[in-house]
């Protein structure tokens, strides 16, 4: 007989679980490395909400890090997490009259001081509104209570906050590290006072932007940490989830520039931990945690010093506790092959190799400051051939600035192009496996004044590469330009988007980014319910018009932005910051060469 308090233990919901897919997501019962604080002996009670369900979200490294770094505050904060249920959970939860309850203390969120939501993505929106109804609160900010708990939000949603400032109370902008300590110290301080009063004095720290007490003319800065927090240990799921992997996190920010690339943009400057920093994170993840793959986790994770040092370093290790690392991200050239054969090993090749050329033609990469030619090409595809892989995945976009038909037929034409050279090599089951996805202009980047392709020039263009395409070694899958349309209508959106996203989570909208669950009707029929063209969302911004997202800065000059989207209409590359400063705003020292 197993002795639970099926309550206690699994909450209010349990009784749900055998009609419900995938119960386990709610059960919790994970190995946790952190003390846990009684509920009623906290000084703050603090929740971090993440839009989507359990496997994802515990595959989201930067929530660990928070949870993580809360806890190393040696401060007496309870910390608790929750996720969003699966609309079957969701719709029985709402006819028990059932609240969203934390993972581990199984509480209704309501009874939290602070609600914590990462953004993780713009298809995810519906899905806070949700999380903030099941908890017993008011979706709108100005019709809760006035004693309910503080909801914040932190993430790469928080550089276009208006989108959702009818909902959001508080948005961190900029490095957890950063802004945390004096956000909970303040709010610990202000116990007693209600929540109008703690908003205002939240105003006052730099980096949080709070609707109810923003004046027009202020700026809101983005907040970093010149060393980021060493996590030494992670929570250990009960279940499988999408990356089933501890994670370390090499360095922060990325100096290559690419132009679209809205997280290398805003993660500036680069700052990397040491070498033996990271040996000894990774180390001791492995011996708390039992997991038999490290993920080795930045933007650019070839670009790391001392990267072969330290996986020669753990090379025994690794091997006694049949434990292998990974890298993430590579970049076509024959140092990064090298490093995939040695920490993949020979067992590992028949997994594939995957790389992300980003455009077909070398005019094209040279817009989006891509910095790899067609010679880096060959080489990579030969390498990687001849060193034994036998399937590669390739990265495309279409719809990028510029953009003619010549530039998508050479997206085809390299396809074939790896196929033959495998073929002429000796790998008759060599395959080629092309994904495209549509370019959505993102904020804070040089493309952030562009026109984003309209949902039928992105199904034009998808079906055109696929036509191409006649061998069945080489497939090729674009994304669904549906859900493209409307991460670029979110992503750009402005405090007029509030009544669109709420509109749309009325009419049912969930897990818009779930292919089996979105539904693009649903958001047409808000925008014209809120007498709004979502096309105005998408079309080409005047160089001097005013942004939705202006007051936010990230340190990057605004110049710098305009003279690199200069740039790439006269197809001019701007070198990385590694190789000299390209004076982008902010105020850094020079970054060292990362080899």
């Amino acid at each position: 007989m197993y002795d639970f308090e099926f309550e206690k233990d699994f909450g209010p919901e349990w009784k749900l679980m055998s009609q419900v897919s995938r119960p386990s997501r709610y059960c919790g019962s994970e190995w946790r490395p952190y003390k846990k604080i009684n509920w009623n002996e906290a000084s703050l009670k603090i929740c971090l909400a993440f839009p989507d369900v359990y496997e994802t979200g515990m595959s989201y490294y930067g929530f660990q890090i928070i949870e993580g770094f809360i806890n190393s505050l040696q401060k007496n904060f309870l910390v608790d997490r929750a996720y969003c249920p699966w609309p079957d959970m969701e719709n029985l939860m709402r006819e028990n009259n059932l609240p969203l309850t934390s993972i581990e203390g199984k509480r209704p969120l309501n009874e939290f001081d602070i609600i914590a939501f990462t953004l993780p993505h713009e298809t995810s929106y519906t899905n806070i509104l949700s999380m903030i109804n099941l908890s017993g609160l008011r979706v709108c900010n100005s019709e809760r209570e006035k004693n309910s708990p503080i909801v914040i939000a932190g993430g790469y949603g928080a550089y276009t906050p208006e989108v959702l400032s009818d909902f959001i109370d508080v948005f961190c902008v900029g490095e957890a590290e950063a802004l945390l300590p004096p956000l909970l110290e303040l709010l610990e301080n202000l116990k007693g006072l209600d929540k109008d009063n703690k908003l205002k004095e939240i105003s006052k720290l730099p980096g949080f932007y709070v609707p109810l007490f923003f004046q027009e003319g202020q700026v809101i800065e983005r907040q970093i940490t010149k060393n980021f927090f060493k996590l030494d240990s992670m929570i250990v799921p009960s279940i499988n989830i999408v990356h089933d992997r501890a994670a370390v996190e090499l360095f922060r920010g990325c100096g290559r520039g690419c132009r679209f690339c809205q997280a290398g943009m805003v993660n500036r400057p680069v700052r990397a931990r040491s070498v033996e920093e990271a040996s000894d994170s990774i180390l001791k993840i492995i011996n708390s945690t039992g997991w038999e793959e490290i993920g080795l986790l930045s933007l650019a994770s070839c670009d790391y010093p001392g990267i072969e040092k330290l996986i020669d370093s753990l090379s025994p290790t690794l091997n006694e506790h049949r434990a292998k690392l990974s890298l993430p991200s590579l970049r076509m050239d024959g140092f990064s092959i090298g490093l995939a054969e040695k920490l993949e090993g020979l067992r590992s090749k028949h997994g594939g190799i995957t790389f992300a050329p980003e455009a077909g033609t070398q005019r094209l990469r040279d817009v989006i400051n891509k910095g790899i030619n067609e010679d880096m090409i060959t080489k990579c595809l030969n390498e990687i051939f001849s060193r034994g892989w036998e399937r590669v995945k390739l990265y495309f976009m279409m719809g990028l600035p510029t953009e003619t038909q010549e530039d998508l037929e050479a997206i085809a034409e390299i396809s074939y192009r790896a196929l033959k050279l495998a073929r002429s090599l000796g790998r008759r089951r060599a395959s080629v496996s092309v994904s495209v996805s549509g370019f959505v202009p993102k904020a804070h980047t040089p493309f952030q004044w562009e026109r984003q392709n309209s949902i039928q020039e992105l199904q034009e263009k998808g079906r055109y590469i696929k036509s191409l395409v006649h061998d069945r070694a080489l497939t090729i899958n674009y994304h669904e330009p549906e859900q493209t349309f409307l991460e670029g209508v979110l992503s750009r959106g402005d405090k007029k988007t509030c009544r669109v996203i709420q509109k749309a989570w009325e009419a049912g909208a969930r897990f818009d980014n779930w292919t089996e669950y979105f539904n693009l009707t649903r958001w047409l029929e808000a925008f014209e319910s809120c007498g709004l063209d979502p096309a105005d969302y998408t079309r080409e911004r005047g160089e001097a018009e005013k942004l939705p997202w202006d007051f936010i800065s990230v340190g990057l000059n605004k110049n710098f932005l305009l003279r690199e989207r200069h740039k790439a209409y006269s197809h001019e590359l701007t070198t990385d910051c590694y190789e000299g400063c390209a004076a982008c705003g902010l105020r850094c020292e020079h970054v060292k060469p990362l080899t």
